[in-house]
Order: C-alpha cells, then sequence, then structure tokens
C-alpha cells in the first residue's frame, strides 16, 4: 500500500439520513465534495454521460468530486449521505483519474459506518429550501467548517478512520487505478503534485519538462502515457477544478476567481470553463445554489 493515502485528510460538510420523492431530480451536477450513499429503502438512480447505475437497497455509492452526474428518484427513496472536502498535502486527490460512478455491495460494517459517522456528528442535515437566496455560500460553508473545529479529537480522529474506511472499500473496485500510483514514475507524480500547487503561477510544458530534466516533447508524451491528457489539457481541468470549489463556496467574483487559479483575462477564464464543465461559470454558480447542496 502507499504511505501516501495515509496523508490524506477530509473536511465533513453534510451527514444524514433522508427520505426523498420525486423532487431529488437534478441534472448536470459537479460539485467540489465527495459523495458517499448508503441505500436501506426505496430506488433511484445516479447517471452520467455513459454511465447509468440504479440505487438500491443493501448498496453503498461513491461520487468522487469533480464528477458530473444526473440524480434522480422517481418515487421513493431512503438514503444516508455524506458529503466531505479531500484535503491532501500533495495536491493530488485518491480519486484524481478516476472520475467515474462507483457502486459495491455494503457490508453490515459498512451500513453501521454510516449510522456511527452520523452519531457522531450531529446537527449535519441540509436545509432544503427552495428558495437560493437562502444560500449565502461563503457563510454556508464557514458554518459547517466550525462545526469541524468544535469536534473533540476523539470525534474527530473516528470521523477520518469512518470515512477512510468507506473509501478503502472502492480502491480495489474494477477500474479505479488508485492501487497502481506506485507504477506512475515519480517525476510524473511530481509534476501533478507541482501543478496542484501552483495553479495561479504561468505553467508551461517547457517549464515543467524543465523542472524534471526532460525534452519538452517527451515529457508531453509521457505525461499523456500516465495520466491520459496533454499537460496543458490537465492544467486546464485542474484550474477549473479550483474554480468550481471557488464558486460554489464563496461569493468572490469571476474575475477575481480567474486570476487566482492562473488565468489572464475573464473571457479566457470563461471558455475554458465552458469546454470542461459544459457551463458558464455563472450558470454552475445558479446550479449549486439550486440542488441546495444535496
Amino acid at each position: 500500500m502507499s504511505r501516501r493515502l495515509l496523508k490524506h485528510s477530509f473536511s465533513l460538510l453534510h451527514a444524514d439520513h433522508v427520505h426523498l420523492n420525486a423532487k431529488w431530480d437534478y441534472k448536470h451536477v459537479i460539485s467540489p465534495y465527495y459523495r458517499l450513499y448508503y441505500i436501506d429503502k426505496g430506488e433511484g438512480t445516479i447517471s452520467s454521460t455513459h454511465q447509468h447505475i440504479k440505487l438500491e437497497p443493501g448498496h453503498i455509492y461513491l461520487i468522487p468530486s469533480f464528477t458530473l452526474c444526473n440524480l434522480h428518484c422517481s418515487s421513493f427513496l431512503s438514503q444516508y449521505f455524506i458529503q466531505f472536502f479531500e484535503e491532501a498535502p500533495d495536491g493530488i486527490s485518491l480519486f484524481y483519474d478516476n472520475r467515474t460512478l462507483m457502486k459495491i455491495a455494503a457490508t453490515p460494517t459498512d451500513a453501521a459506518n454510516f449510522e456511527r459517522l452520523l452519531a457522531i456528528n450531529p446537527g449535519r442535515g441540509i436545509n432544503r429550501s427552495d428558495n437560493p437566496k437562502v444560500y449565502e455560500k461563503d457563510v454556508y460553508y464557514r458554518e459547517y467548517q466550525e462545526l469541524n473545529t468544535l469536534q473533540s479529537d476523539a470525534a474527530y480522529l473516528e470521523t477520518q478512520g469512518i470515512i477512510l474506511q468507506l473509501l478503502s472499500r472502492f480502491v480495489n473496485n474494477a477500474g479505479n487505478s488508485i492501487a497502481q500510483t506506485q507504477i506512475i514514475p515519480s517525476k510524473i507524480l511530481d509534476t501533478i503534485s507541482y501543478i496542484q500547487m501552483n495553479l495561479k503561477i504561468a505553467l508551461t510544458v517547457n517549464h515543467l519538462a524543465g523542472r524534471v530534466n526532460q525534452h519538452p516533447d517527451y515529457f508531453s508524451r509521457h505525461f499523456l502515457h500516465y495520466t491520459g491528457m496533454r499537460p496543458l489539457n490537465y492544467i486546464h481541468e485542474k484550474r477549473i477544478e479550483r474554480a468550481q470549489y471557488l464558486i460554489a463556496t464563496s461569493s468572490t467574483p469571476y474575475a477575481a476567481i480567474a486570476e487566482e487559479v492562473g488565468f489572464d483575462s475573464l473571457p479566457h477564464f470563461s471558455k475554458v470553463f465552458k469546454k470542461v464543465t459544459g457551463m458558464t461559470p455563472n450558470q454552475y454558480r445558479l446550479q449549486n445554489r439550486s440542488v441546495n447542496m444535496i
């Protein structure tokens, strides 16, 4: 096992057990936080462009951060859910190269973990007002983050442990390459981390290649082989992911966000944002308000 996995920590946002109906019907949702579901009654679906997965009792589901999905319940769905941010010292997400919807059969331990996490984190439900003006996002997120600071050390450690246990159930899931990260060359991993930690500065292929003492053409081919993306495309994706987080969790103007994530102009930022997410920055902000932090 790679020891870097144990360096990750998680900032709990919401945890609750809810009964949903046909109003739970949202399309093209992309959030900067993870979702974990455990279904105990009813049915629903989660889907993306390439996947359509049934939500059914006795199963747990993972939607990694920044994963496009549709959420639907036609009649009734009883669902435990946990939503949380991921924090990694090297900037590399556990699921950085696997933004897919995942489903596995639940065990009694999984069910007990959901119940226990709710028990030690009371008051983490979602205000389901249909009025988007209820949500001043920067204030709203700070309120839930403050609950984390008020946790006892024991509750904090247990919360981290439960989230790690639940995520571990998906590590060896088909198609998940977390277990394979050791085979990625150290220069590629170092570059991925460097990009994540330096999104605000000018990043070019020549600069990145020079850092690891490789020719730009060789470096670009090497990076594509191990990440599936050219360096500049990868940089754009990570800048937009950071922008999604800032848009969803603050009222910061778009121009300031564009500058913060390394774009030299608002039009360029808006163009790349729409290319990556399928939405304009304003559409994304409105969507995050309208889904009421589901």
